[in-house]
């Protein structure tokens, strides 16, 4: 990772104790208990994700994960973030900004210069707000085709 990201990483580290990294293979199977524990929440097919995620950990647990649609265009699509529904600290806004911004500054860092979202979860749309990002308040709707 480059520089300003570590910069980002060692700032909030010190305040919150959180870490964030990329995924690997065994935190799939957690990832798909948050999902399943979710009221209308489904989990995406494994094939369906991209291998790019963050996932932010607080004393080692892991809490939320955001994945990374990379393209061969400047943009990047941040999606299917989920979290730990039995994780019901005070600090869950913080850890979804610093989730957010964490994925900024890795897009950012790869040379990318757009990232997209698609949400219908009004806190997850007020946190992206909050950090700048433009909320088209037009609604629109997900359409996916399986080949």
């Amino acid at each position: 990772m480059g520089r300003i990201f570590k910069l980002c990483y060692v700032i909030i580290l010190n305040l919150m104790e959180l870490n964030i990294r990329k995924t690997n293979s065994e935190d799939l199977k957690t990832l798909n208990k948050w999902w399943e524990a979710w009221p209308d929440w489904q989990a995406p097919a494994k094939d369906f994700l991209p291998e790019t995620a963050l996932i932010v950990e607080k004393n080692n647990k892991p809490i939320m994960c955001g994945f990374l649609y990379l393209t061969n265009s400047k943009a990047v699509l941040l999606e299917w973030i989920v979290s730990d529904p039995d994780y019901r600290e005070s600090d869950r806004k913080e850890i979804l900004e610093f989730l957010i911004t964490g994925c900024e500054h890795f897009c950012k860092e790869l040379g990318y210069k757009y990232v997209f979202s698609i949400g219908r979860n009004q806190k997850l749309i007020d946190t992206h707000e909050k950090l700048g990002w433009n909320v088209d308040k037009t609604p629109s709707h997900e359409l996916v085709k399986t080949l």
